[in-house]
């Protein structure tokens, strides 16, 4: 449009929490004055799953939406205006919007390629003879709702295993790892509190090995199965240094371990995807490539841990995900 010298979507907040409030300002500046029956507003929250499968040696895209928040206001002019249009006259414009999120649990914003949470603001320009201008204004969600200190994270968890090995008759001692997770909830910048135990009285050298992964399952609903996906995507790793045969050694993660900013633990809070993190454990044979294992579920939060009548309370900021995983803008300890 000729007349229309600037438009513009402008939010107080790029971020914001479920149950806050989002304001901003439609900017229209115009050089003539023409007529206008609307400004129409729309806050939307979207799920969208898609990908290709094969069926019956076709190649065939499933796909799947789900929506958290669909609201809409006329914020200037109405729906269906009777009589003369009115008109705009030449300027600049501002007109405020305000949206109330709802307090229901809101899944966090994510990017990836089988699928993505958005949330945004789209603006119609209603112009009566003329395709109307849109404009589209993106913001993130910081959620779901996970506290640290909730007590289902407050438990620490304990694992051991062992194992002995046997060289025709004669059989070698035992090779035995005990590991233990302080709490298993955590927010983004912070260390994992891990302790692990390596008791090596075999006769090859072991190495403590401690991954995080995470994993994305998305579900597209066909019928009674439906279609399912899985991504798993590595997030951290350490490699310890090699316990030699008959030693015993300890090992604490101390700041070894530091959760980088990636999307908060959801499940059960969106149709189309799941997102969760596995903690692995392991101690890798040297020689014969055998290893043992444990699991440990951990929780990415959105609230971190404090300590009770502190008075240095953890502070949080905002920045980008780690770019070997799905885009996010998450909270990190500052």
């Amino acid at each position: 449009m000729d007349y229309i010298r600037e438009f513009d979507i402008r939010l107080e907040r790029e971020m914001y929490y479920a149950g806050e409030t989002v304001c901003g300002n439609v900017i229209l500046d115009t050089v003539e004055n023409f007529k206008l029956r609307a400004v129409r507003v729309v806050l939307r929250g979207k799920a969208h799953a898609e990908w290709k499968v094969v069926v019956s040696g076709d190649r065939r895209t499933v796909k799947d939406d789900q929506y958290f928040v669909d609201d809409r206001a006329i914020i200037w002019g109405k729906d269906k205006p009777e009589g003369n249009v009115p008109i705009l006259p030449r300027g600049l414009h501002q007109f405020p919007f305000r949206f109330q999120l709802p307090e229901s649990s809101l899944p966090c914003s994510f990017e990836s390629k089988p699928g993505f949470i958005r949330y945004y603001i789209k603006v119609t320009i209603d112009i009566p003879y003329a395709s109307p201008p849109q404009g589209m204004k993106y913001f993130t969600i910081i959620g779901p709702h996970i506290d640290c200190m909730d007590d289902q994270y407050l438990k620490p968890m304990i694992g051991q295993d062992k194992k002995t090995t046997c060289c025709l008759c004669c059989e070698r001692g035992p090779v035995a790892l005990r590991a233990q997770l302080e709490r298993s909830a955590y927010v983004c910048g912070e260390s994992i509190k891990l302790r692990a135990d390596v008791d090596n009285q075999g006769e090859e050298e072991v190495r403590l090995k401690v991954k995080l992964l995470q994993y994305v399952e998305y579900f597209i609903d066909r019928g009674v199965l439906g279609v399912t996906r899985e991504v798993q995507h590595p997030v951290l790793e350490y490699r310890g240094e090699p316990v030699k045969p008959g030693t015993h050694a300890k090992w604490d993660s101390a700041q070894i371990l530091v959760v980088p900013t990636m999307p908060p633990s959801m499940v059960g809070v969106c149709r189309l995807l799941q997102l969760y993190y596995v903690l692995k454990v392991n101690l890798e044979f040297e020689k014969s490539g055998e290893d043992l294992q444990m699991h440990f579920p951990l929780t990415i939060a959105t609230v971190p841990f404090r300590i009770p009548n502190s008075a240095n309370q953890p502070s949080v900021k905002y920045g980008n995900s780690t770019s070997h995983l799905p885009k996010y803008a998450n909270l990190t300890l500052n």
